[in-house]
């Protein structure tokens, strides 16, 4: 069973930092998430990152993301019209190390 990950990029609207993370820690783990974590990469910008059991476990957690970002999409700024308020990647991990 090979793990998988999801990264997604965040912008949060200026002024709306404090709601954004206080909305972001009542989130809970979601089944097959082995860990996820927040880093804050820049002025206002985020990287959610997600590491699943199986890309299943991945696909399963889906709509429960989903249901996360719509309790803040409105706390978030329009990336392009393209991606919209999200620039999600997933896919398998290749190599890891602790």
């Amino acid at each position: 069973m090979s793990m998988y990950s999801n990264v997604v990029r965040f912008i949060v609207k200026d002024g709306c930092e404090h709601k954004f993370l206080e909305v972001f820690n009542t989130f809970s783990k979601e089944q097959g998430e082995v860990y996820s974590i927040l880093v804050h990469t820049g002025e206002r910008e985020y990287v959610a990152v997600g590491t699943w059991e199986s890309e299943d476990a991945l696909v399963n957690a889906r709509p429960a993301m989903i249901g996360n970002l719509d309790k803040m999409r409105d706390l978030l700024e329009e990336i392009s019209p393209e991606l919209g308020v999200t620039d999600p990647r997933s896919g398998k991990v290749v190599t890891e190390w602790s």
